[in-house]
C-alpha cells in the first residue's frame, strides 16, 4: 500500500507541472502571435499611399505640368496658288469652322495677314473681299476685321492668307522638357520631368469652354412637363390611361 501511494504521488505532480508549462506555452504563442500582428499592422499602416502619388513615386504630373487659363493664339492658313480667282469650296468651309470658333470663344479683333512679295501676292489681294463675306457670313461682326500683310519669303514662297485672333484659352506648358538624365531617375525610382506633359496637353485641348475649369454655369431652367412625368412615373401614376375625353386627329 505504502508502495502503490509513493508511486502515484509524483505522476499526479508531474501531470500538474506538464499542465502549467502547457497554459504558461500558450500564453507565450499568444503574446508572440499579438507581436506578430501589431508588428504587421504596423508596417501597413507605414505603406498607406497618399492619393496624389503613384505606388512609390513622390511627384504628381499634375502639378509638374498644371491646366492654366490663360491668352493664346488661334490661327488657320488659307492656301491661294496664284493663279485663283475664287476660293475654293474647301477654303470656304475651313473659314466657316474658324468663324465658328471665334464666336464661341471671343468677341475681339480677327486679323487678315495677307501676303507680300510672294507669287500669289496678287491673287491674295484680290481674293481678301471674299474672305471677309465668308467670315460676315459666318457670324463674324464686319467692324471686328482688321487686315494686315507680311513680307513673305520670297517669289517662290507658298505664302497662305492667314487669320487669326487671340483668346482665352486652357493650355499647359511645352512639352520635351529632359533636364536630367533619365537613366539617374529610373535608378531613384522617381518618373522624368516630361512625365504626364502630352495628357495634360491633350486634356487641355479637348475643354471646349475654359470658364468650366473657374466654375460652374447657371442652371437651366427646369421642364416642367419632364418633371411632372418623372413624379407620376415614380408614383406609379399611368397617364396613358382613357379618361373619356374626345381625341382629335389632324390630317
Amino acid at each position: 500500500m505504502i508502495d502503490t501511494l509513493s508511486t502515484h504521488r509524483p505522476l499526479k505532480r508531474l501531470s500538474a507541472m506538464r499542465s502549467t508549462d502547457f497554459f504558461d506555452t500558450s500564453r507565450s504563442l499568444r503574446l508572440l502571435a499579438l507581436g506578430v500582428l501589431l508588428a504587421a499592422g504596423t508596417s501597413l499602416a507605414g505603406c498607406a499611399r497618399d492619393n496624389t502619388t503613384t505606388g512609390s513615386l513622390p511627384d504628381d504630373y499634375r502639378t509638374r505640368h498644371p491646366i492654366v487659363i490663360a491668352e493664346s493664339e488661334h490661327a488657320i492658313d488659307v492656301p491661294i496658288a496664284s493663279g485663283d480667282r475664287h476660293l475654293t469650296i474647301s477654303a470656304r468651309e475651313v473659314i466657316r469652322g474658324f468663324a465658328q470658333s471665334y464666336k464661341g470663344t471671343s468677341t475681339g479683333v480677327v486679323e487678315i495677314m495677307l501676303p507680300s512679295g510672294s507669287a500669289n501676292a496678287a491673287a491674295a489681294d484680290s481674293m481678301r473681299r471674299e474672305i471677309r463675306a465668308a467670315l460676315v457670313q459666318a457670324g463674324v461682326p464686319a467692324k471686328r476685321l482688321l487686315e494686315t500683310h507680311y513680307q513673305a519669303g520670297g517669289p517662290n514662297d507658298a505664302a497662305p492668307v492667314r487669320l487669326r485672333y487671340t483668346a482665352i484659352t486652357a493650355q499647359t506648358g511645352p512639352c520635351g522638357q529632359w533636364p536630367s538624365d533619365l537613366a539617374v531617375n529610373t535608378i531613384q525610382n522617381k518618373n522624368y520631368e516630361n512625365f504626364g506633359c502630352a495628357s495634360q496637353a491633350n486634356l487641355a485641348a479637348q475643354i471646349a469652354n475654359p470658364m468650366d475649369l473657374l466654375g460652374p454655369r447657371e442652371m437651366s431652367p427646369i421642364d416642367a412637363v419632364q418633371r411632372g412625368e418623372v413624379l407620376n412615373d415614380y408614383r406609379g401614376i399611368d397617364t396613358t390611361v382613357d379618361t373619356g375625353g374626345t381625341t382629335i386627329n389632324f390630317n
